[in-house]
């Protein structure tokens, strides 16, 4: 019998390590940035668009669909309540910035309303609920890039690179409004008890549905946007068909 509960045992002691080493890590508001939209010019047209986000100091009012003196330009496919303010880790501009050595990487420039330090999407989970100064926000989904973001680098190949290597940063909806300013903790006050990562979400649109499993769990996160649901629910549909 205690051999038999040993592994059990040991797995429990190795989540709660895991659980107290996450927490131990400090999160924080690093940069926030805003930008009303403007009209660029790219390959001969003219786009209306909000990605050139800046770093601004003081308090600032984040609302339901977006932050004061925040907006997006094309509502058909960027805000709305699940997609109210754009998180991105900080952790990946050295990333990026070895992969781009003659690019100059200011805080937003992936167009994140926040550059988040500790928060990594491997460690955020859908559903996963956070106060940042007197607001209170829950993941929603990872960002999929758009043309956008190859315009704002004037590089063809960032989306592309950008699914590869999974660095997407992830969406927030915005439950508590309030006011935020860099600088401010960031504490985790609710885990989705699922605990499907925004990583593995990436995963499973970037390599296709292949674990059944996960695919069935994500396809039912109350959090996750009914879009993606269905996608997913598509992507089990045919990986049944296909065993």
């Amino acid at each position: 019998m205690v051999q038999a509960l040993l592994p059990v045992r040991l797995a429990s002691k190795a989540r709660f390590e895991d659980d107290k080493n996450r927490e131990d890590i400090a999160m924080k508001l690093v940069s926030l940035n805003v930008a009303v939209p403007h009209t660029v010019v790219w390959k001969g047209h003219e786009i209306r668009t909000g990605i050139f986000k800046k770093p601004v100091d003081g308090p600032v009012m984040m609302r339901r669909l977006n932050l004061d003196g925040d907006r997006q330009a094309d509502l058909t496919v960027h805000g709305g309540p699940a997609k109210a303010v754009y998180a991105y880790p900080s952790e990946h501009y050295p990333l990026w910035k070895n992969e781009l050595p003659d690019m100059v990487l200011p805080w937003g420039m992936f167009g994140e309303n926040l550059t988040t330090e500790g928060m990594v999407e491997h460690e955020i989970h859908i559903g996963d609920k956070f106060r940042i100064g007197n607001a209170v926000v829950m993941v929603t989904q990872p960002r999929t890039p758009c043309y956008k973001l190859a315009l704002k680098f004037e590089r063809d190949d960032m989306l592309k690179r950008m699914l590869t290597n999974g660095r997407s940063g992830f969406y927030l909806a915005v439950e508590q409004q309030g006011m935020v300013r860099a600088g401010d903790a960031i504490q985790r006050i609710h885990e989705d008890p699922e605990r499907i990562s925004i990583a593995e979400i990436n995963t499973l649109y970037r390599d296709g549905g292949k674990d059944a499993n996960l695919l069935k769990r994500a396809a039912n996160l109350e959090a996750l946007p009914e879009s993606w649901r269905d996608y997913l629910r598509e992507e089990l549909k045919s990986l049944e068909q296909a065993t």
